[in-house]
């Protein structure tokens, strides 16, 4: 069974990146031809029901409009760069949707003026939106020097914890063992992993957490530590707080928490190398007992076996914050964004206009089968999120009443800050004792200090 699920997920995303790769390729090779074309890019999905129903509601557009689309689809490693490389050529895309580009790309094209203002898209639906689907759309323009709606928002995440319930009752444990509190709930995936290892278990480990520099999930998890240890790195206005006694201490505490999982060696040695899929591909191949991912993609790849869908494994909450109050989630705000060289700017509002739609948009985010939840509270209300059937869509719907946004949308500045991997880094030098958390903490504080000084 475990070598069975792991082939099935490799060949999977192997399959895709062939197929993106040969798009891309092709692309790059006419990307010195300016085209007049309506042309979108938009992220591929690991489910064809997300790409259905994004295509069917292009062609629903299409032929209300009488208007043609080129829409093509790229997978996550290559949609970024190469929506940047089409630009620098001077023939981006009109309008581009990925998975990743709020955490840098979207905020310095936007300081850049790059991006088209899409407030004309947001104000009519505006009151639908969520104040943090808002806040994270909201980006702040360097030649103008002025904020303003750069991106619409379509989808969001949060970090989703799974674990796996079977090998759990194997030693003696269950869901209804696990503690609420900080401290115990980490203490007990240390437990089952030291029991599991009693049990033979030699290749299991207890948490299987990203630490390397190269994935975002790395950005994602550590920064929900941070988060939960009450660091304010940025206030509403954008002004650092780095500097803060409380906000140092909190990102030592953090740093030796979650480096700690690998110092103590309930993490695989080889998450200092993870890159985004890694963590997943370790989970499932049922190497480790608990994992967290960006929504529901992790679960999403076993619908084909309702024994392990719906039994054996679990999304499950995270716990309290340190300080024992609620935990507020960090959500990462998928965006489309509409480029200001686009000679195609009013039709392209038309068309995000009709996405957003809520009877539309609430289609698309169905057929991604929870690896996207709406920005629209009102959509959170549906039966297929509010009363699922589907135990990990309810679970992860749950995380969505108390958010919080990552910075980068209030300062520019900060998308820096994970371009240049600064937390993966004190991470690993943590985690593989080259420095204390003070003193990675210390100098992470010093580069972020440096960054927001040389912003331009």
């Amino acid at each position: 069974m475990r070598r069975r699920q792991f082939n099935q997920l490799s060949l999977s995303i192997a399959g895709m990146g062939l197929a993106a790769c040969s798009e891309s390729t092709l692309l790059r090779n006419q990307a010195s031809r300016k085209s007049s074309i309506f042309r979108v890019w938009w992220i591929q999905s690991f489910y064809p029901n997300e790409t259905e129903a994004i295509s069917q509601i292009i062609a629903e557009w299409e032929k209300e409009h009488n208007t043609k689309v080129e829409v093509t689809f790229f997978s996550d490693s290559l949609i970024n760069r190469d929506a940047e490389n089409a630009l620098n050529n001077g023939n981006p895309p009109d309008l581009l949707f990925s998975n990743t580009a709020e955490f840098d790309l979207y905020p310095r094209l936007a300081w850049k003026n790059e991006l088209a203002d899409v407030s004309d898209v947001i104000e009519p639906v505006k009151n639908l939106f969520s104040p943090i689907a808002l806040k994270a759309v909201s980006y702040k323009n360097g030649v103008n020097n002025k904020r303003s709606y750069y991106a619409v928002p379509i989808a969001q995440l949060a970090d989703c914890m799974h674990c796996w319930r079977d090998l759990l009752n194997e030693v003696g444990l269950s869901e209804t063992n696990i503690p609420k509190d900080w401290d115990g709930f980490w203490q007990f995936w240390e437990t089952a992993q030291d029991r599991v290892r009693n049990k033979g278990g030699k290749d299991i480990y207890g948490i299987a957490f990203p630490m390397s520099t190269e994935a975002t999930d790395t950005i994602f998890a550590f920064e929900q530590f941070l988060i939960a240890y009450g660091v304010e790195l940025l206030d509403d206005n954008g002004d650092l707080q780095i500097d803060k006694p409380k906000n140092r201490q909190g990102i030592i505490a953090a740093l030796t928490k979650y480096a700690g999982f690998y110092k103590a060696k309930y993490v695989p040695p080889t998450a200092l190398h993870w890159g985004d899929p890694d963590n997943n591909q370790s989970f499932l191949s049922r190497n480790a007992l608990m994992t967290v991912n960006p929504g529901l993609s992790i679960p999403a790849s076993q619908q084909f076996d309702k024994e392990v869908y719906n039994k054996k494994m679990m999304t499950i909450e995270w716990c309290q914050s340190p300080s024992g109050k609620p935990l507020n989630y960090l959500v990462a705000v998928k965006q489309a964004v509409i480029f200001s060289a686009s000679s195609n700017q009013a039709i392209a509002k038309s068309l995000l206009s009709y996405i957003i739609q809520p009877n539309n948009l609430v289609n698309y985010l169905k057929g991604a089968g929870g690896r996207y939840f709406p920005t629209m509270p009102k959509l959170l209300e549906d039966p297929y999120y509010k009363d699922s059937q589907d135990p990990h869509i309810l679970t992860a719907t749950k995380l969505f009443k108390n958010t919080t946004s990552f910075y980068t949308a209030i300062n520019p500045a900060y998308s820096e800050v994970g371009a240049q991997r600064i937390w993966g880094q004190a991470i690993g030098a943590v985690a593989q004792g080259k420095e204390s958390p003070e003193q990675a903490t210390d100098n992470a504080i010093n580069r972020i200090k440096n960054i927001f000084a040389q912003w331009k």
